[in-house]
């Protein structure tokens, strides 16, 4: 067999991996996506051991709810063929290879800088009736820096180029050289601060997998409720700020008004709103109790009525209607050319969830999850993809509600992980796909530990979804996917 087949969270020795030559290495990753829409790369990267470079790649099948990994060995600043231009699928994937491995490539379609560099060759115009439009990296919200440049023929937006990655974060390397659990999992709460809880949900099932620790039912309880409280909070500030591009000031107020109530209940519950200190490897700090319970019924309660109102109003109001619809659109075709991911990938019709596919935690367990799917992949599309997935995470949290776990007194993991493994572990943040895989050596300390937030793979998805829109869109394109900057930049 060329490849190793696992589960989610399932740790495997790291011999058992196949190394290929690099030629098979390409043909057997590339031939497994080729017909397969099922299937795709949730990761690959690459490290350095001695004077070597090994390469791992991760290709997700869906169906099967297995990962198939394989490896092969490289050498630096030698030109290989890539695998982009065969499949879109690897593109960013292998612009950071290149990037911080000196791996050059011969045929790469766009081998642009993966991080902000000096003089960043952005696209040119290449014609008078064309004119350049910058925007960033400084914005006018509180967000991550990023530079975007337009092409434009007017007001039409003929190209998008997208420069990230100002910051040269390092985060993956602090994962490796912290030694205290509680160190390694206060990064994983900073990788995307949007995303405190499925990032350091991916942290920790993967650190217990690593430990061979047996996950407690009140573990998978605790991850999955904060999970989707947090998928609810942040597509809920998402439709306020949507309604805020297009100046609907009501749709505006309530959405964000109706976030508070969500994230409150965090503080309420571990003592942070955005649910930093709830997530540890092993333990649960903050129990979840009866009376939380009784406390988030209520909050749900009077979340809901308001929520629903205000979403009739949105979907019966013409000019929110004209400024949604068939705006932004990328279609299925290209959402699956690039390897989209998350919800905006279910808004252009490509089934793609962790949640159902690679489940984790209390998911293909007590909650058998439906991906929601919409088929314009538009502007609207997204915004209904979040109404939607607002609702069907409001009947998995009540099911949740009715089924608390007894809790357990914390217990300590062990530092140390297991000798020479390798674990990966997906989880479906409310962005989508998160993956974070890790290496150790003979020793059990990390050679490699590799983070993926879903914004790598729907970059492209938004330089795509202005294209021939009026760049007074922009702002409402933006939004609809609201990426990670600095989930981009570890």
């Amino acid at each position: 067999m060329d490849y190793i087949s696992l589960y989610n969270n399932e740790k495997v020795c790291r011999k058992d991996i196949p190394t290929l030559d690099y030629l098979n290495f390409l043909e057997l990753n590339t031939g497994l996506l080729s017909g397969q829409p099922q299937r795709h790369c949730v990761n690959f990267f690459g490290f350095e051991e001695g004077e070597k470079v090994i390469l791992i790649c991760c290709i997700a099948d869906d169906l099967t709810h297995k990962i198939l990994v394989s490896s092969t060995v490289v050498v630096k600043k030698t030109e290989y063929p890539s695998l982009t231009a065969v499949n879109h699928n690897f593109e960013n994937f292998e612009r950071e290879i290149h990037e911080s491995l000196t791996i050059e490539y011969s045929d790469h379609p766009w081998l642009k800088p993966y991080r902000k560099i000096e003089d960043y060759p952005f696209l040119k115009p290449g014609s008078e009736e064309l004119h350049e439009v910058g925007v960033g990296p400084i914005h006018a919200g509180i967000i991550e820096p990023g530079h975007f440049r337009f092409i434009c023929n007017g007001e039409q937006i003929m190209h998008l180029e997208i420069s990230l990655g100002y910051q040269h974060r390092g985060v993956e390397d602090l994962m490796r050289h912290k030694d205290g659990i509680l160190e390694k999992a206060t990064l994983a709460e900073g990788i995307a601060g949007d995303t405190v809880v499925g990032h350091t949900s991916a942290f920790s099932n993967l650190w217990e997998s690593l430990c061979g620790f047996e996950r407690k039912p009140y573990l998978d309880f605790t991850r999955t409720l904060a999970m989707e409280l947090e998928r609810v909070a942040v597509h809920t500030g998402d439709l306020s700020a949507l309604c805020g591009d297009i100046g609907y000031q009501l749709g505006s107020a309530v959405y964000g008004r109706l976030r508070t109530p969500i994230v409150n209940f965090m503080q309420e519950w571990c003592g942070n709103r955005l649910s930093k200190g709830l997530i540890r490897p092993a333990k649960v700090n903050y129990p979840f109790t009866d009376k939380l319970a009784e406390r988030l019924r209520e909050a749900l309660n009077a979340y809901e009525a308001d929520f629903n109102e205000m979403s009739s109003k949105l979907a019966s109001l013409p000019s929110a209607l004209s400024r949604f619809e068939k705006t932004g659109v990328v279609t299925l075709d290209v959402m699956s050319e690039i390897g989209a991911v998350g919800m905006a990938a279910r808004a252009s019709g490509l089934k793609r969830d962790i949640r159902e596919s690679h489940p984790f935690n209390l998911y293909g367990k007590t909650i058998n999850h439906e991906p929601l799917l919409k088929r314009h992949g538009d502007v609207y599309s997204r915004v209904q993809i979040r109404r939607e997935e607002i609702r069907q995470t409001l009947a998995y949290i009540r099911e949740m509600l009715d089924n608390i776990p007894d809790f357990e007194k914390p217990s300590d993991i062990q530092v140390c992980p297991e000798a020479d493994s390798f674990v990966i572990s997906l989880t479906e943040g409310w962005r989508g796909e998160i993956s974070h895989c890790a290496l150790t050596d003979k020793d059990g300390k990390l050679v490699k530990y590799k983070i993926k937030d879903p914004s790598l793979h729907n970059w492209m998805a938004l330089a795509q979804a202005v294209r021939n829109n009026e760049i007074s869109d922009f702002p409402v394109c933006n939004k609809s996917f609201n990426l990670s900057y600095c989930g981009h930049d570890l």
